[in-house]
């Protein structure tokens, strides 16, 4: 099959795009690079645009059996502060390519949409009908798709899965791509370029919570895990298989505390750590209930913790010894 990747410059977009190679796809990768990489997805068919220009949309969607969309602004902190950039990118951006992709006559499309359209649960493991209640526009704009793509959906026969993501983290086996942000503020990766030196220290944001150790308790699913589920989503659609939302996590939580000791474990690396104030709008516990992914996908992740933080720190180590690559990696200077 024919995929164009959206956001494939990125952290999951670049995984996926491996992912789908690797399962015999034909796959096109369109960023605008604004926040993604281009040595992610050096070996792919490569479109350089931005998604809110119907011209550079119009001809990467040309040809394409199916579209993965990724692209993406994908910071709540960010999102509070700059809510008209998050609508015009993760809104306005994607109603274009939606637009382009009914034109095209494309009808398969996969949504990397997130927890982040709950809000605030009231119960947990998660389920997809639970209330979608967002708090910070990041969420708003996520929501505000997966409502376009149901009217899209029944209006003009689209079919989709929306993929709402937990906490993804961890890096392809091969060591060759992981996750980079510029800032990053995700855990795993927070902890490591401390590990590694790029950071004097490790914020932990609330330790009053009620939960065991105070901590926040978090859904942590291996990047790899997550997109083997789009894979198998692309074939249920393909199998004529009903649109609709999935959760993406493995049911099981660890908290901050937690992580930051496995990470400890595996680098062999004590992190000084920093107790802050809580940030607005964290919940303390957040938990999928992945079971219909699990049921109409027949998948299940498989890939523990320890593994998340191991592929990452081969990840990032492997960049430090490959300066062509790593010269472009947040906290850079620190580590060379």
């Amino acid at each position: 099959m024919r995929v164009l990747v959206t956001g494939g410059a990125g952290y999951i977009g670049s995984h996926a795009a491996r992912q789908l190679a690797r399962g015999g796809h034909q796959v096109r990768v369109f960023d605008n690079l604004a926040n993604g990489y281009r040595f992610l997805c050096r070996d792919f068919d490569f479109v350089q645009g931005d998604l809110r220009d119907a011209k550079s949309v119009a001809p990467a969607v040309a040809g394409m059996d199916a579209v993965m969309h990724f692209g993406a602004l994908a910071s709540v902190a960010e999102s509070v502060e700059h809510p008209r950039r998050y609508f015009q990118n993760n809104v306005d951006g994607t109603l274009q390519l939606l637009d382009a992709v009914l034109d095209a006559g494309i009808q398969k499309f996969i949504f990397s949409s997130t927890a982040a359209v709950y809000g605030n649960p009231e119960v947990v493991p998660i389920r997809e009908d639970s209330p979608r209640v967002p708090i910070n526009p990041y969420g708003v704009s996520k929501l505000l798709i997966e409502n376009a793509l149901e009217a899209y959906s029944r209006a003009y026969g689209l079919r989709f899965i929306a993929f709402r993501y937990f906490n993804a983290a961890g890096a392809d086996a091969s060591g060759e791509i992981g996750e980079v942000h510029d800032p990053e503020t995700h855990l795993i990766p927070s902890l490591l370029l401390a590990a590694a030196g790029a950071r004097p220290e490790v914020n932990i944001f609330g330790d009053d919570y009620p939960t065991p150790d105070g901590t926040c308790i978090r859904d942590y699913i291996h990047v790899s895990d997550l997109v083997f589920a789009h894979v198998r989503g692309l074939d249920y659609l393909d199998a004529g298989g009903e649109s609709t939302p999935m959760n993406l996590g493995t049911e099981k939580g660890f908290s901050v505390r937690e992580v930051l000791a496995a990470t400890e474990k595996i680098t062999g690396i004590t992190l000084r750590k920093k107790i802050v104030s809580r940030r607005p709008g964290d919940p303390a516990v957040l938990l999928a209930d992945p079971s219909r992914a699990q049921r109409l996908l027949q998948w299940a992740p498989t890939r523990s913790l320890e593994e998340m933080i191991e592929s990452a720190w081969k990840w990032l180590q492997n960049y430090r010894s490959q300066p062509e690559n790593f010269k472009q990696m947040p906290g850079r200077a620190a580590l060379q």
